[in-house]
């Protein structure tokens, strides 16, 4: 790829949040968006008319033009256009959840590796600025506590609130425990829909780590909050006001700062308290993780979040899903 042309990307998909993928990718430098598709005519006409990108008539169109694909479509879909267009040499940026089944997510895999694509899976909180800040201090949690609450929204729920809100929770989980997941309990129920729209999961790991997250969509205020517990260390990152807080303990040392927070444990000496509030960049993850994939396909290395990260999440996020009674994986 010449380095000097810009990157041409292709985009299915123009509803809510492909509208936000395309006004993204035109602030990415060195990206050309050549043209997107959509099936609803009304949806083209708004996106042409708001950023005077331009409508394909077919997905084939899209394809022929494009170097690299961003694909926002429903979930349903990912697996056959992910396919044709990896067929046709097209490096990928997919959505969560990156298929719908488990068995799409091994196929595209498999594809990947045999035409040698790029594949990088939407997991947008990756790039929160809120857990980046966070990430630096995140060493071998033992208990993690996620609440992922939302208001109802009829948009989403044509799928269960695992994989339209939980599944976020069990990406990022799975990528600071490194450890094999051991064991899954959860419980959920429908309130409004036909699938649950209120969820909780209990994840163990091999090293003795315990996840418990809780998802929920009809919720009367937001919240996107994570805690991380490890040893002599407690991280606080709050995704949607984009604030990070560490508690730190550490040993005593010399004379007591008077007005230090100091913990008398006994035998074991006298700990005191510390507190960071890292600095968040306010800055718009979708656009980073979009940047990211540009990166990726430009340079031809591995993506933030590559193919195998989201089939991850996906495996486990339909292991809880059959412990709710429904959707079992295949």
């Amino acid at each position: 790829m010449n380095g000097s042309s810009p990157l041409q990307i292709g985009v299915l998909g123009a509803g809510h949040l492909g509208r936000i993928h395309m006004q993204q990718w035109l602030q990415v430098e060195g990206v050309q968006v050549v043209g997107f598709h959509d099936p609803h005519p009304e949806k083209c006409a708004a996106i042409e008319k708001e950023f005077g990108l331009r409508p394909l008539g077919s997905v084939d169109a899209v394809l022929e033009a494009c170097q690299a694909l961003d694909i926002v479509t429903p979930t349903t879909t990912h697996y056959d256009l992910a396919r044709r267009a990896m067929e046709l040499g097209r490096d990928l940026f997919i959505e969560k959840p990156v298929t719908n089944t488990v068995l799409e997510g091994q196929a595209l895999l498999a594809l990947a590796q045999e035409h040698g694509r790029i594949v990088q899976v939407g997991h947008v909180e990756r790039f929160n600025p809120a857990f980046t800040a966070a990430r630096p201090a995140l060493k071998d949690p033992m208990f993690i506590e996620t609440h992922r609450l939302a208001q109802f929204d009829p948009r989403g729920t044509d799928v269960s609130v695992v994989l339209d809100l939980m599944i976020h929770d069990i990406d990022i989980v799975l990528s600071v425990v490194d450890s094999p997941v051991a064991d899954i309990h959860a419980s959920g129920v429908a309130v409004v829909s036909d699938t649950p729209d209120i969820a909780n999961a209990r994840i163990s790991f091999a090293n003795g780590c315990v996840a418990n997250l809780t998802a929920s969509r009809i919720s009367l205020k937001k919240m996107r909050k994570s805690r991380f517990f490890q040893r002599d260390a407690y991280i606080s990152v709050d995704m949607l006001e984009k604030k990070t807080e560490i508690v730190r303990m550490h040993a005593m040392e010399g004379a007591v700062d008077p007005f230090a927070i100091v913990l008398d444990l006994g035998a074991k000496g006298k700990r005191a308290i510390a507190f960071d509030r890292p600095d968040v960049q306010p800055v718009n993850a979708i656009r980073e993780e979009l940047q990211a994939f540009a990166h990726a396909v430009r340079a031809r290395t591995v993506p933030p979040v590559p193919l195998t990260d989201g089939l991850r999440a996906l495996e486990v996020a339909h292991r809880v899903l059959e412990q709710l009674g429904g959707d079992k994986p295949k």
